[in-house]
């Protein structure tokens, strides 16, 4: 996990540039918000009511990753890497049994093949058809900025809570 984060870029760069710069300060700030924890500190539900934890949070983040990049972007059918208890249920949140090195591989290989089927697209306005709606590469960068940042977000509010470490 990185121990800091790359800078967007600050100056004049292209858009794709930018979103990209921005998606990956987004995912190397929640590897700096898990860094330095054991797994018990990991799994930790630090935010009653809420059973999100720094864990849950990385292997949601991965789903979202195979979700929107495999299954949407590049048309696969990438099954979830976690399944509940009940059949069809996620189970991303749910890590009282789950391998933190096991759920950062996971999301490190998604992020991965996230950056890959990024660099094959033509350009932002690539779009595909899924479900009876369009999205585009531009869409898609932008809604998962969004995601990662909200979560961040959480991430900052869990590690506060688990060993009074806060902001950057």
């Amino acid at each position: 996990m990185p121990a800091h984060r790359t800078e967007p870029p600050h100056a004049a760069a292209g858009e794709r540039a930018s979103l990209t710069a921005f998606l990956q300060y987004q995912r190397d700030t929640l590897a700096m918000k898990c860094a330095g924890l054991s797994a018990e500190q990991l799994k930790e539900r630090a935010v009653a009511p809420s059973d999100m934890s720094l864990l849950g949070l990385v292997r949601h983040l991965a789903e979202v990753e195979r979700s929107w990049f495999r299954n949407v972007l590049n048309r696969e059918s990438a099954r979830a890497h976690w399944q509940g208890r009940v059949p069809g249920e996620h189970a991303d949140f749910d890590v009282a049994d789950a391998d933190p090195d096991e759920a950062f591989e996971v999301w490190q290989a998604e992020c991965a093949r996230s950056r890959a089927i990024v660099d094959a697209l033509d350009s932002l306005d690539s779009s595909v058809d899924f479900r009876g709606d369009t999205y585009s590469l531009r869409y898609v960068l932008t809604h998962m900025i969004e995601e990662y940042a909200r979560h961040n977000g959480h991430a900052d509010l869990l590690r506060e809570r688990i060993d009074g470490a806060v902001g950057e």
